[in-house]
C-alpha cells in the first residue's frame, strides 16, 4: 500500500510539473505574442508616420503650384503697363497745358508792377503840357520838367537800369555802335568815343541797349 501510494504521488508530482511546465510554456507564447504584436504596431506606426510625410511634401509639392498658378500672366501684365503709360501720358499733357497756361498769363501780366510805377510819370507829363498852354514863365516850365526827368530817371534805376558811360571811354563793341569816325587833334582821343548819338542802358548786368557813338581817328 505505500508503494502504490509512493507511485500516486510520483504520477501526481509529474502532471502537476507538467501542468507548470505548460504554464511556462503558455506564458512564454504569450509573451512572444506579445511581443510580436508590439513590433507590428509599431511598424504600423512608422507606416503611418512615412505617409503622413510623403501626404506633406505632397502638400509642398502642390502648394508652390498653386502660387504659381495665382502669378498674373503675360497678357495681365502688360494691360496693366499700358493702362499706367495712359495715365501718365494724360497726367503729363495735363501738367504741359498748365504750365503753358501760366506762361502765357506771366507774360501778359509780367510788366503789370512797371506799368502802375510808370503812369505817375505820365500824369507828370500831362500836367506840364498844360502848364506850358497857359503860362509864360519858362524857367517855372524848364524846373518843372526837370523835375519830371529826374523822377523819371529814379524810376529806371529802381528797376535796374542804368546808362552806359560812352563819352571819351575807349570804343567797345561789346557796348558801343560805331555810326561814324571823327578826325581828332589830341592823340589821345583816337579810337575813343567822342560824340555820343543816342544812350545805351543796361539791365542789371545785361546790355539793353548798345550806345550809338562816333569814334575819334
Amino acid at each position: 500500500m505505500k508503494k502504490r501510494n509512493v507511485r500516486t504521488e510520483e504520477v501526481e508530482n509529474n502532471e502537476a510539473g507538467e501542468v507548470t511546465d505548460n504554464k511556462e510554456f503558455n506564458s512564454q507564447d504569450e509573451d512572444s505574442n506579445n511581443i510580436h504584436d508590439g513590433e507590428t504596431e509599431d511598424s504600423g506606426e512608422d507606416v503611418e508616420v512615412k505617409d503622413s510625410r510623403e501626404v506633406n511634401n505632397s502638400q509642398e509639392v502642390a502648394e508652390p503650384a498653386k502660387e504659381t498658378s495665382q502669378e498674373p500672366t503675360i497678357e495681365a501684365k502688360l494691360a496693366e503697363m499700358q493702362d499706367r503709360y495712359l495715365r501718365l501720358s494724360a497726367e503729363f499733357d495735363n501738367y504741359r497745358k498748365r504750365t503753358l497756361r501760366e506762361k502765357i498769363e506771366l507774360t501778359k501780366h509780367a510788366g503789370e508792377n512797371l506799368i502802375i510805377n510808370i503812369i505817375p510819370v505820365m500824369d507828370d507829363f500831362e500836367r506840364a503840357l498844360k502848364a506850358m498852354d497857359s503860362s509864360a514863365d519858362f524857367v517855372a516850365m524848364k524846373a518843372g520838367i526837370d523835375l519830371i526827368y529826374n523822377k523819371f530817371k529814379d524810376f529806371l534805376s529802381q528797376n535796374g537800369i542804368k546808362e552806359i558811360e560812352a563819352i571819351n571811354s575807349v570804343f567797345n563793341v561789346d557796348l558801343h555802335d560805331a555810326l561814324s569816325k571823327m578826325p581828332v587833334e589830341d592823340e589821345s582821343m583816337k579810337g575813343k568815343v567822342v560824340e555820343v548819338i543816342q544812350k545805351g542802358y543796361y539791365l542789371h548786368e545785361k546790355v539793353l541797349r548798345h550806345s550809338k557813338v562816333i569814334v575819334g581817328e
